[in-house]
């Protein structure tokens, strides 16, 4: 039987390991779902994971493959599941801890407002951290990364603005880097499951807010 320190070391390498791996993989990426992302995710996660009693392992791991199975990422979702669980596995984390995770990182996504509420605390604290970083200054800088990557404007006042839609027409109808804002970021402060994530959100939403009216001010345009 290994004692604490023993684990706690055990636990330490698995992150170092899984650290190095993704940020391998996710360096170049240029959609905004970068390393850097995955960094900033990692240590809002933990932070709201200390606060709120969540397991800061699990989270952790979680945080830094959340991005891995992701469809913006990979071709196919199913195979990197797979990929995830065999490095995970190969690492030597626990199999209930490895289900956790997996749970974690398909339930999370946002879908155009689709998907269900998470069911555990660590998946909430994920999913928190993961909004947050489209909140705010740095939310701002990666809608308008990603609306170029996929090719969508910056404004464009002849669409409207996408309320109730399905995975397909969120991931596939057009829309501008503008519409983004009322199609999914600034829904998201009322969509964080933790007090500490509430707390954090609310100057990040008020900054999206500024930006917007700022926006409009500059380009003579009506606000949504």
């Amino acid at each position: 039987m290994k004692d604490s320190m023993e684990v706690m070391m055990d636990k330490d390498k698995i992150l170092q390991e899984t650290e190095r791996m993704v940020k391998t993989v996710l360096i170049d990426e240029k959609s905004g779902h970068d390393w850097l992302h995955i960094k900033r995710v990692k240590e809002t996660a933990l932070e709201i994971a200390l606060k709120e009693g969540a397991d800061p392992f699990v989270v952790t791991l979680a945080a830094l493959l959340h991005d891995l199975a992701d469809e913006k990422i990979v071709e196919s979702e199913d195979e990197a599941l797979v990929d995830i669980k065999n490095f995970l596995l190969k690492l030597g984390v626990d199999t209930l801890d490895i289900q956790h995770i997996l749970t974690t990182i398909t339930t999370m996504s946002f879908k155009g407002g689709n998907s269900p509420p998470v069911e555990t605390l660590e998946a909430q604290v994920v999913q928190d951290a993961d909004r947050l970083d489209a909140m705010g200054a740095i939310g701002i800088a990666r809608c308008f990364i990603y609306a170029g990557k996929v090719g969508s404007p910056i404004y464009d006042p002849q669409l409207e603005v996408r309320d109730q839609m399905s995975i397909e027409e969120y991931r596939n109808d057009k829309t501008s880097a503008i519409h983004h804002f009322y199609e999914k970021l600034l829904k998201l402060k009322d969509l964080m499951n933790t007090k500490t994530a509430k707390e954090l959100a609310t100057s990040r939403h008020e900054f999206m807010e500024m930006f917007l009216e700022q926006f409009y001010h500059e380009t003579r345009e009506r606000r949504r």
